[in-house]
């Protein structure tokens, strides 16, 4: 987003742009039969919507919408909006997850909800009878427990997706910085995942005959080489 908008120089995540516009100009009819996402970008729930409402804003203007909607997060803020889903025809909520270690997930989504904050909002969602998923994302090999993720989350999600760590060349240094330093007899391991697609194939298939033997649903949103040219 950096190159799109006016913040070169700037760290993606010391930003934000508040996006303003007319939310009476919204038509949910329009949006009938589509699958609409919230969001890819920034999160719909990072603290900033607290004061701004954005997401609610939209939220509230699609109720009368038979789009698919499903929101995605990695914050404990999502169960603010619990009277909205309920009111939705087609509505599923998300966490992003991709471990339920702490002290790396501070490491590496520096400002989101810790990971028990997000399960337990989930739990909370799935309980008020809406529609939840899980997403494993992005699986960092050797350091992403899937298995212990699936088995804690288990009792409270409808269905899993799995998207793999995406080594494009402006995420490389940072990702090998962080395994040499908390992981560094992973290191090896990250040069060959790095070099040989293969390996996610066989990461993907062994997930894929996890989740069979627990006859659940889920998606594998494996991709090689992410979204750079090269």
């Amino acid at each position: 987003m950096i190159r799109f908008t006016n913040h070169k120089g700037e760290k993606w995540g010391n930003f934000l742009d508040v996006k303003r516009y007319d939310f009476n100009k919204i038509k949910p009819q329009k949006y009938d039969g589509k699958r609409i996402l919230l969001s890819s970008v920034t999160d719909p729930y990072i603290p900033l919507e607290l004061k701004y409402q954005n997401t609610r804003k939209i939220l509230e203007r699609l109720i009368d919408t038979t789009a698919y909607i499903s929101i995605l997060t990695k914050s404990k803020f999502v169960t603010r909006d619990i009277d909205l889903f309920k009111q939705f025809q087609n509505l599923e909520v998300g966490i992003s997850i991709s471990t339920l270690d702490v002290n790396f997930a501070k490491l590496v989504e520096r400002g989101a909800s810790r990971p028990q904050e997000r399960l337990d909002a989930l739990k909370e969602i799935h309980d008020n009878g809406i529609k939840t998923y899980t997403f494993i994302s992005p699986f960092f090999p050797g350091i992403t427990l899937y298995k212990d993720i699936i088995e804690k989350t288990l009792e409270y999600t409808d269905s899993y997706m799995f998207e793999n760590l995406n080594f494009r060349p402006h995420n490389v240094p940072r990702i090998f910085k962080l395994v040499r330093e908390q992981y560094p007899n992973l290191l090896s391991m990250y040069e060959r995942f790095r070099k040989d697609n293969s390996l996610w194939d066989a990461l993907a298939s062994e997930i894929d005959a996890y989740c069979q033997n627990l006859n659940i649903e889920y998606y594998i949103e494996f991709h090689h080489g992410g979204f750079s040219k090269s």
